[in-house]
């Protein structure tokens, strides 16, 4: 498994894991590990994963942006956000977009764009210990890294507009009831349950997935009209492919 700044990475039987890996720095996100960020995700779409199963290593799974980092960058610090931000966005966008199912496992806090990472994926799973705090109104800021954009699509848009706004930390059983995350588990649990997740969807059927993905994903910007017709086309071309050998009837 590739390190590099605070990010690891491997494809291994069809499940592709990256794992924030900088506990010291509560994974916080600088230059470096955003570049590694990004060449992680790059690397795991290239090996064409089934399933992609995304990790914090320590007690926080990640903090947001480096603080530290954005303090000493003084006058240049808007460089330093393009610097970051000009790359990750698109990766970001990739890896969601991608066809392979994206598992989040949220082993503890959860701020700033960490949120964004967060709640990218298709299932999040969190521990009991989980918390989530936006935080970027506290010290004057908006959000980043699709925060406000996950965030409104799993709990509305005016609760996100209310939650980025407080900056209140939220604990792990308002976000479950909320809509934020899908599950919670122990702690000492989380990291099993979403190994076991990623090997059920890794024994799935990834044109069926891919095409789910596709049909959830602009829904509500469709008309019926159109969604239907996308429905049709999405079937018919998976009845023709290979794909359709690994759908479960």
């Amino acid at each position: 498994m590739p390190l590099e700044h605070g990010i690891a990475w491997s494809v291994e039987e069809g499940i592709g894991r990256i794992v924030l890996r900088r506990p010291e720095r509560a994974n916080a996100i600088g230059a470096a590990s955003s570049r590694a960020l990004v060449r992680a995700i790059d690397e795991l779409l290239a090996a064409a994963p089934r399933v992609v199963l995304l990790t914090g290593e320590g007690r926080v799974f990640c903090a947001g942006g480096d603080i530290e980092e954005f303090v000493a960058a003084g006058e240049d610090l808007p460089a330093l956000v393009d610097e970051i931000l000009d790359p990750l966005h698109p990766a970001l966008l990739r890896l969601v977009s991608g066809p392979a199912p994206l598992i989040t496992v949220l082993n503890g806090a959860v701020g700033g764009a960490g949120v964004g990472l967060a709640l990218a994926g298709d299932f999040v799973l969190a521990a009991e210990s989980m918390k989530l705090r936006t935080g970027y109104a506290a010290i004057g800021l908006s959000p980043d890294a699709g925060s406000s954009w996950f965030l409104a699509r799993r709990i509305g848009a005016l609760r996100a507009q209310q939650w980025l706004m407080l900056s209140d930390p939220i604990d792990s059983q308002r976000c479950l009831a909320a809509g934020a995350v899908d599950a919670l588990h122990p702690d000492a649990e989380l990291a099993a349950a979403g190994e076991a997740l990623a090997r059920r969807l890794a024994e799935g059927a990834p044109g069926s997935f891919a095409a789910i993905k596709v049909l959830c994903a602009d829904a509500p910007g469709r008309t019926l009209e159109a969604h239907l017709a996308l429905e049709h086309r999405l079937l018919c071309l998976l009845y023709t492919s290979d794909a359709a050998d690994d759908t479960p009837c």
